[in-house]
């Protein structure tokens, strides 16, 4: 019994994975392409992607694939104008977004985001998802990312270097740390 007990702590104790945010600074600033972004993002399902954007010039609409290919949001699918849109991403697939004022789309102003099929809590195989919050790219280089400002200028923000996770590092450690020492003092309460 006392090992059945040390077994379910260890399982509570163990450390979740969590669901990525995207960030979007959705503007028409004209130098964001937001599918080259899009395209070097890994989006799973119970990722969330959070426009952001003037809701005074802009808005957010989720439309088909035609839709989007002719930036036509007369038959949106669900349209936004909070200035802060938060969508999750509930199953793999590709989702289409597109600012429905005027020229806004046709000037580069719209987004398709493939979600992959293995949710980002899964158990098989993969890579984990790590907490991560990503925003698109002022440029096409691959490496580094900036976010756009209202003004349109660009801050770059240099990437992790290959194998760190930053914040996710210290979240599972934190949690290994402490799983740990809750596996043992359960395990010298029960048997001691």
């Amino acid at each position: 019994m006392a090992i059945a007990a040390a077994l379910v702590v260890l399982l509570l104790a163990a450390p979740a994975v969590h669901a990525a945010q995207h960030d979007v600074s959705w503007s028409n600033s004209g130098n964001v392409d937001y599918n080259t972004w899009s395209s070097g993002q890994t989006f799973n399902v119970g990722d969330t992607v959070e426009f952001k954007y003037n809701s005074l010039l802009h808005s957010v609409a989720e439309v088909s694939q035609s839709d989007y290919n002719g930036c036509d949001a007369s038959n949106a699918i669900q349209t936004y104008s909070d200035g802060d849109t938060s969508i999750t991403l509930p199953a793999a697939g590709t989702r289409y977004f597109i600012c429905p004022t005027a020229g806004h789309c046709s000037g580069g102003m719209k987004v398709a985001i493939k979600v992959a099929g293995g949710g980002s809590s899964g158990g098989g195989g993969g890579s984990p998802t790590t907490p991560a919050t990503t925003t698109p790219s002022g440029s096409t280089t691959p490496s580094g990312s900036s976010t756009p400002n209202a003004g349109g200028s660009s801050s770059n923000k240099e990437p992790s270097p290959a194998g760190s996770y930053g914040g996710a590092a210290a979240s599972v450690l934190y949690n290994l740390v402490f799983g740990s020492a809750a596996v043992v003092a359960t395990m010298v309460a029960l048997l001691g």
